[in-house]
């Protein structure tokens, strides 16, 4: 993992913390119940295909809220003040091999009180999370 959090060491480019997540079809019915999002492309093969999508999807919410819990993690409970992103790939989950996911958290950018925490977010050689940007209260 990354450093612990001090705001007075952070430096540009510098790796905060690093996770690898991995998501079953399991995650997905779980999501799918603490969300209340069934939409059947989230746990079943034959309407994926029927709509055309390569396979069983995570839900976008899940992706990203697993994303950042390693910048909440380091950062401490709140600090984040801003959190977006942009759903580049979906993240297909397979039946037996699920999907594995990689977080990597660099300091973008230091500004009076804040940082912003750039993710870089793969699932297998793609990048599924793009412009993911964390803003962390440095002064709190």
């Amino acid at each position: 993992m990354g450093a612990a959090f001090d705001p007075a060491a952070l430096e540009v480019g510098q790796v905060v913390a690093e996770r690898e997540l991995r998501f079953t079809r399991e995650s997905l019915v779980r999501y799918a119940g603490a969300s209340g999002d069934f939409n059947p492309i989230h746990y079943r093969d034959d309407v994926a295909a029927a709509v055309g999508l390569p396979g069983v999807l995570a839900h976008g919410m899940l992706t990203m809220g697993a994303a950042v819990q390693p910048v909440v993690d380091w950062a401490g409970p709140g600090r984040v003040v801003d959190y977006q992103v942009r759903f580049t790939r979906p993240v297909v989950v397979d039946a037996e091999a699920g999907a594995d996911l990689r977080v990597v958290a660099t300091v973008g950018r230091l500004d009076e009180g804040a940082a912003r925490i750039d993710l870089t977010v793969t699932a297998g050689d793609q990048t599924v999370l793009g412009k993911a940007q964390v803003v962390v209260a440095t002064d709190r």
